[in-house]
């Protein structure tokens, strides 16, 4: 290598720009964590938290691969490979909970993901700030509730003397009274008008908080333009909101595998069993009570990987939609 070479650094290897050395980088995060150790340190019982209940957990995903039982360990059953995964592929009742679960996940996903927004937009639109609080607590009740209690009010509000039977008898829809949630042919409507009554309300708060910090000069500028309330509605209000509409479509998406198990395990019996029957309530029913654990976390692990697909899937397109631009 000449002297001119050497003065000027040619032939050495370069790094990318703007890529630091490792060493650089280590002796940078210890020093803004000496700087910020109070801030620094909160996180990490979270950390700890997560390590202990969601990354630990992970190994106990073996025995979907293998033959367990309670008197097994995990190191001692026996492997059996795929065997599990393929009765699940023969099993009819599993099937069978597939397709209650997409049938009830997308009529919530239908009317459940629009409510919430139309819902937050109204009472946005509300001048009086005593009757927009009234609504915004009445709204959000449900959703402190258990479904203990919201399914023992349904319950008793179908049975056959229930409120929902005198009040169709009054106006004449109905002749004789009925148990509406033992008809199996009922339930997924039932399922899915219960969740939004409970969920709606909590979800407006995002919307609302979005709604909240749009520029008012963009109302005002719209109001002396000429522009009627549901035209500023349209092209101010619902773009602004457009990210966290996104974002909760791409996590209602990636959710669609997985049914509100609480919900199902309160107003499931053996009449509408059929048609509520769905793939959480399946899986606890096989690794609970039936004690079949490898089954079970096959199960689970088949509708993970299905709902990490799902999920990369919806933010592909909703990044499409959003100017090539991701949300997540």
């Amino acid at each position: 290598m000449n002297k001119l070479a050497v003065e000027t650094g040619a032939g050495k290897p370069t790094r990318p720009r703007g890529k630091k050395p490792k060493g650089q980088r280590l002796k940078e995060f210890v020093t803004d964590y000496k700087r910020q150790w109070e801030i620094q340190s909160m996180i990490l019982p979270g950390i700890i938290f997560m390590i202990i209940f969601c990354y630990i957990p992970i190994y106990g995903l073996t025995i979907a691969f293998k033959n367990y039982t309670v008197i097994d360990t995990l190191g001692t059953a026996p492997w059996v490979g795929l065997d599990n995964f393929r009765i699940i592929l023969s099993d009819k009742y599993f099937w069978d909970a597939v397709v209650n679960t997409l049938g009830i996940s997308f009529l919530k996903l239908a009317i459940g993901f629009v409510i919430p927004i139309i819902l937050a937009i109204m009472i946005y639109e509300l001048n009086s700030g005593r009757f927009k609080k009234m609504v915004q607590t009445l709204s959000y009740l449900p959703h402190f509730l258990s479904w203990i209690v919201l399914g023992g009010m349904l319950i008793t509000w179908f049975s056959t003397t229930g409120l929902f039977n005198q009040l169709l008898l009054g106006l004449g829809v109905i002749s004789q009274p009925q148990n509406i949630l033992l008809d199996a042919g009922k339930y997924w409507w039932i399922a899915t008008l219960s969740d939004i009554w409970k969920e709606a309300g909590w979800g407006t708060i995002l919307y609302l908080a979005i709604m909240s910090k749009i520029d008012p000069t963009y109302y005002e500028a719209a109001k002396i333009d000429g522009a009627s309330r549901l035209r500023q509605i349209w092209n101010i209000t619902l773009p602004n909101m457009k990210p966290i509409i996104a974002l909760n479509l791409i996590l209602t998406v990636s959710g669609l595998l997985g049914s509100n198990l609480d919900q199902t395990l309160v107003l499931m019996n053996s009449q509408n069993r059929e048609k509520a029957e769905v793939i959480n309530s399946y899986v606890y029913r096989m690794g609970m009570s039936q004690g079949d654990f490898s089954y079970a976390t096959a199960v689970g692990l088949g509708v993970s990987i299905v709902s990490v697909i799902l999920l990369l899937v919806a933010n592909k397109i909703t990044g499409k939609l959003n100017d090539n631009q991701s949300v997540l």
